[in-house]
């Protein structure tokens, strides 16, 4: 049994915390109203792009001179997996949801026997996934240092991609992120990059929109392929920051409420001590008079 002295003290540092959670959950509120206003405006532009480059496809005459970041190299043995996580914990499952998507793809990958190469964005990522998955780790992206991360990095992001693909470094490159859905509700996703998959019609589109392209959708298309990669990622960056404060403001909200019980329960034990300690001292009390 503590002492009341020891009580005392966890009663005074679980209020402490209770205080540091609920300041982090008004901060994340804060941030997240804006990380969600940025992703919802993103993802008509980034949608939009997926379709021009659909259209654009199906215009190319012969596929065999298609662009290579649009086709692929035609083989599926080396797969990119680009792993974006946050650079901070303290955000419930949010990291954690991504990793559990991206390793049971992993999995799969190595079990058809594969070649498995993965790119870490986020400093949570790596560390969660090199346990398990280091000797696959080819680089890390950590943006620790940076307040707000903008489509600059996420270009970078998708030339380092690029890059390694013009290297005949692997077949087919995939993304894992988190798409923001509410505050208590984020879906891990997985998008492939390279080759480009085919978007299917929905059956209930009454109409579909046919373009006209000047120059060559060959010509159009190696210019638009990587800005659209690096459009991808940005709107990954983008759901992952609201996710991700989406997330944050949910388990400090959580922390705060357990807090606040433990502490009732603590004041509780607390007092009933005292009480106990109190009556104790009464009865030797009581007991020294009686025998005099």
């Amino acid at each position: 049994m503590p002492s009341l002295d020891d009580l005392k003290k966890r009663i005074k540092s679980v209020k402490s915390t209770q205080k540091i959670t609920k300041a982090m959950k008004m901060v994340a509120a804060a941030k997240l109203r804006r990380a969600q206003e940025m992703a919802e405006k993103g993802r008509p532009y980034s949608d939009k792009m997926d379709v021009i480059i659909q259209n654009l496809s199906k215009a190319i005459s012969d596929p065999s001179n298609a662009p290579k970041l649009l086709v692929g190299t035609g083989e599926d043995k080396t797969h990119l997996c680009v792993v974006m996580t946050a650079d901070r914990g303290l955000c419930g499952g949010f990291n954690t949801n991504i990793c559990r998507k991206a390793k049971s793809y992993f999995e799969k990958i190595l079990k058809e026997g594969k070649t498995l190469k993965i790119l870490t964005v986020g400093s949570k990522g790596n560390d969660q996934l090199k346990r398990a998955y280091n000797n696959y780790i080819i680089d890390k992206i950590s943006f620790k240092g940076m307040k707000k991360v903008s489509y600059k990095e996420a270009e970078n992001v998708g030339n380092k991609i690029i890059d390694l693909f013009n290297d005949n470094q692997f077949d087919v490159c995939k993304i894992f992120y988190n798409k923001f859905k509410n505050v208590i509700t984020q879906i891990p996703q997985e998008q492939q990059l390279i080759p480009i998959e085919n978007i299917k019609k929905q059956e209930d589109k009454k109409s579909e929109t046919f373009y006209e392209f000047e120059p060559e959708e060959n010509e159009i298309l190696n210019d638009l392929l990587p800005k659209n990669i690096s459009t991808q990622i940005f709107k990954a960056f983008l759901e992952n920051a609201a996710s991700e404060q989406g997330s944050r403001m949910t388990a400090m909200d959580n922390a705060t409420r357990n807090a606040g019980d433990l502490v009732d329960k603590l004041t509780i034990t607390y007092n009933r001590s005292r009480q106990a300690a109190i009556t104790k001292e009464l009865i030797e009390i009581i007991s020294g008079a009686e025998s005099l």
